[in-house]
């Protein structure tokens, strides 16, 4: 089973920007892109980017799309998420996961996740 870390989250003031790395260890050919999710407290688990690992095509919801970018880097198995123009509303605990295939915009697409990492907005 692969197994993902997260990196870059912690406290950052409003109009800033952030950017989460996610390593995945033991990256196999069947996993075809990495998602973004974040949770708020009380609130659903919210798809926020993916990106697949061959093309590099992105999706995100409209919601996000020009605000958040993600990448990756193939020689390193780690994906980016790029936050600009952030405000408090984007605070949650933001996790990366990896698909074998499917609707990437749906958290139960996902087989392996990272352990999350926590992204505070401040006013």
């Amino acid at each position: 089973q692969e197994h993902l870390v997260e990196s870059g989250g912690g406290l950052v003031q409003t109009g800033g920007s952030m950017r989460l790395s996610c390593t995945v260890f033991g990256r196999t050919l069947s996993t075809v892109a990495t998602g973004w999710f974040r949770q708020a407290p009380g609130k659903e688990r919210e798809f926020v980017a993916a990106i697949t690992w061959s093309g590099g095509n992105t999706f995100y919801p409209d919601s996000l799309k020009g605000r958040f970018t993600a990448s990756r880097d193939k020689s390193k198995n780690t994906a980016y998420l790029q936050m600009n123009s952030l405000s408090p509303e984007d605070t949650a605990v933001y996790y990366c996961a990896t698909t074998k295939g499917g609707n990437a915009r749906l958290a139960r697409t996902y087989d392996n996740w990272g352990q999350g990492t926590q992204v505070t907005v401040s006013s």
